[in-house]
């Protein structure tokens, strides 16, 4: 039965967002034979190879041009269709569907925000135009994605160590102020794309501190009976070779992007990130039920709050530090010890701005540390 996946386990602290997705939400699709899946791998060692060389011999001004178009060839070696609708209104007054949308005029600074649901949203997101990402950080050492993490200028981030997110928030705000195009996935974990998390609100600190505008993008994938497809959920306890091969032997996968319309800042994060999964979700309702009663940890006026509320004292396991591995999706190298006095560690007031306030922790009993 689908839907069926027990539910997470905290494995790092009681704050790290997770999901109950597990192999139990992956169907089954058409597939293509052995010779089509090595076709399909030789395409994609082939553009890996030259895409570097080819990059730095096109002029700087065309470069854009260039790495969508090898991002779309990378997503058709995968075996998928790009579909790209734009619900924002035009001019005119109407709305269009066409695979030449693009996130944002060049120069534009502009917080792209999606749901996320595998690694291959990192390649359908800058099929549609070039940009940066916030990810998770051993994806650079991945054997097929590191390269191109590094060349998209990937902001890492650490889901283990708290005390690293306002350093994330600063350097994706200073993106945004230089006008680049960023884009996040605030559910902090990947879902089977039927079933979803809610949009954290710390990410969006960023977009506030800058006055950038925020682009929402409902991002699914379907087969080619139209259904919706779990096939490039990356969840459970997959890891990337068994992803990438269920995703290669996949037959008729489209990859819908859909834009719609631009949210402006405002002045409260937590109401910015509402506004943005109201626009990404709308009236679905998750199939593993509403997870929005826990709050991750927060960029600026920080609110922590204990999601297990019958815990009275949550701790973090201190565990030995060790290296993770690519093939692996989920490995923690080092966990912060969690220390209710965290709001007195300078390192923990590093926020995006000089106006930027102290962090401060409450507690189950709501004394504020």
């Amino acid at each position: 039965m689908v839907f069926d996946a027990p539910p997470a386990q905290h494995t790092a602290h009681a704050w790290m967002p997770s999901s109950p997705c597990g192999p139990g939400c992956i169907e089954q699709i058409d597939e293509v034979g052995t010779g089509r899946v090595i076709a399909r791998l030789l395409g994609v060692a082939g553009l890996l190879v030259s895409f570097p060389v080819v990059n730095v011999a096109t002029p700087r001004g065309r470069r854009e041009q260039l790495q969508r178009r090898y991002a779309r060839m990378l997503l058709g070696c995968l075996g998928m269709q790009l579909r790209v609708v734009d619900n924002r209104v035009t001019t005119s007054g109407a709305h269009s569907a066409s695979s030449d949308a693009r996130f944002a005029d060049r120069g534009e600074g502009v917080l792209i925000v999606a749901g996320h649901i595998g690694w291959t949203d990192v390649v359908v997101m800058a099929a549609v135009q070039p940009l940066g990402f916030v990810a998770r950080a051993d994806m650079v050492e991945w054997p097929v994605l590191g390269g191109l993490a590094k060349l998209m200028r990937v902001i890492p981030i650490e889901r283990e160590r708290l005390r690293e997110l306002p350093g994330v928030v600063a350097r994706l705000g200073a993106r945004l102020a230089a006008g680049d195009r960023v884009a996040v996935f605030p559910e902090g974990t990947t879902w089977c794309g039927r079933a979803y998390g809610t949009l954290r609100p710390a990410l969006f600190q960023a977009a506030i501190d800058t006055g950038s505008s925020v682009q929402p993008v409902r991002l699914r994938y379907v087969d080619r009976h139209g259904a919706q497809s779990t096939v490039p959920g990356f969840v459970g306890e997959d890891t990337f070779g068994s992803s990438a091969k269920r995703v290669l032997k996949s037959a008729g996968m489209v990859a819908e992007v859909v834009l719609e319309p631009v949210e402006y800042p405002g002045l409260d994060r937590r109401d910015l990130a509402r506004r943005c999964e109201l626009a990404v979700r709308g009236t679905e309702q998750s199939r593993h039920g509403v997870l929005a009663t826990q709050e991750w940890i927060e960029a600026g006026a920080t609110r922590v709050q204990d999601p297990e509320l019958s815990v009275a004292a949550p701790e973090v396991l201190n565990r030995p530090a060790r290296r993770l591995r690519p093939f692996r999706r989920s490995s923690p190298r080092r966990v912060d010890a969690a220390d209710p006095r965290i709001g007195s560690d300078p390192a923990e007031t590093a926020g995006t701005g000089a106006n930027t306030p102290k962090y401060t922790a409450v507690t189950p009993d709501g004394r504020v540390r």
